[in-house]
């Protein structure tokens, strides 16, 4: 039976998480604060954390710190998902939190006590990512770029995104356990690399826009939130807007990525599967790359086979880096995975498919 430790200093809020994870048939144990968790995590020995990110003392960023340096365990972050908070529960996921979800009602059961459930549930059988405090993930990000060139590329449309569409397109789905792994993935791209990219990230709406701003922030390339239709650059990474869809539609003669709205009979959002299926009307299958990566789930592997069996490439992250296997699993046992990389060796293969010549390959900063 999975043990959970709810982490919250507010009475109400962990009597209600309790109530609905006991219901859910875990054993749970509470801590009304960081300081109190740090101590029931060894006498408890949980397998799943749920963790509040605002406490008096001891606040969730530090506690989570210290959790994954004494006793590393899936943390799930419960948060009230606010667009003020949104930085500071990314901060969370890449420390090491497993997954973020939105703090439960007090009304009867529904949407958002069957997703904690189903979180906690993920999160109990999730491997774990190799974690770095903030110092040390400083640290590594410089040791990658030593002995580079800082200089900005030079802003312009090359010949790559003509009237009939960019010669590649890489097409990324991803869920649980993203946006560190969307980190590792961009950051290694190099700077030169010429196809844009479309990220669909499971995410509600207020988390987007920090999480493109973030990765713009360490990344060689430019990332953005795709708000609006925007024509497909080179060397561009668009992040869908969360709680909706993303498609890829010519437009004018134009290959153009465009938010649309969320599909009813869809589970997951931005949809994977409905992202790569608008590009395989768009784009020759032979352009395209698909990308799935850590999430529960299946969403985006009938849709990346497809890809393949009409002639595209697809990369399904292996289990040994997958902080979920779910997603990557699934395209795999659809036969649809032209390759199974762990998430650090992703970013060269696009390289090697996009013909970049490893001689000349730069991983460089922007100067903003």
């Amino acid at each position: 039976m999975i043990k959970v430790l709810v982490v919250d200093d507010s009475a109400l809020m962990r009597r209600r998480i309790a109530d609905i994870l006991t219901g859910a048939g875990f054993t749970v144990v509470t801590a009304v604060n960081g300081a109190d968790a740090l101590e029931r995590l060894g006498a408890e020995r949980p397998d799943v954390v749920t963790l509040d990110i605002t406490m008096p003392g001891m606040d969730g960023l530090a506690c989570l710190d210290r959790i994954m340096v004494e006793r590393p365990t899936p943390v799930v972050m419960v948060s009230a998902l606010t667009a003020e908070g949104a930085d500071v529960t990314l901060e969370a996921l890449r420390l090491g939190a497993v997954e973020a979800v939105q703090k439960p009602t007090t009304g009867g059961p529904g949407a958002i006590a069957d997703e904690l459930v189903e979180t906690v549930r993920a999160a109990a059988a999730a491997r774990l990512r190799r974690t770095r405090n903030l110092s040390q993930r400083l640290r590594h990000v410089r040791s990658r770029i030593v002995g580079t060139d800082f200089l900005a590329e030079p802003a312009g449309t090359s010949a790559a995104a003509k009237a009939d569409g960019p010669p590649g397109l890489v097409l990324v789905g991803v869920s649980t356990g993203g946006p560190g792994t969307l980190e590792e993935l961009l950051a290694g791209l190099p700077a030169d690399f010429p196809w844009p990219v479309v990220v669909a990230q499971h995410m509600p709406a207020t988390f987007t826009g920090s999480l493109a701003r973030r990765l713009d922030s360490i990344a060689p390339l430019t990332v953005v939130e795709a708000l609006h239709p925007a024509q497909l650059q080179p060397g561009t990474v668009h992040i869908a807007r969360g709680g909706a869809d993303v498609e890829i539609v010519r437009r004018g003669g134009r290959v153009v990525v465009t938010p649309v709205p969320a599909r009813a009979e869809g589970t997951w959002h931005p949809n994977v599967d409905r992202l790569v299926d608008s590009a395989l009307r768009a784009l020759p299958a032979a352009r395209l790359v698909g990308v799935l990566l850590t999430g529960m789930g299946d969403d985006g592997a009938r849709a990346m086979a497809d890809l393949k069996q009409a002639g595209g490439r697809t990369i399904a992250e292996s289990e040994d880096s997958a902080v979920v296997f779910g997603m990557p699993r699934a395209l795999i046992e659809r036969q649809g995975a032209s390759a199974v990389l762990p998430a650090d060796r992703i970013a060269a293969r696009l390289a090697d498919w996009a013909d970049v010549d490893p001689g000349t390959r730069r991983v460089t900063r922007r100067r903003d």
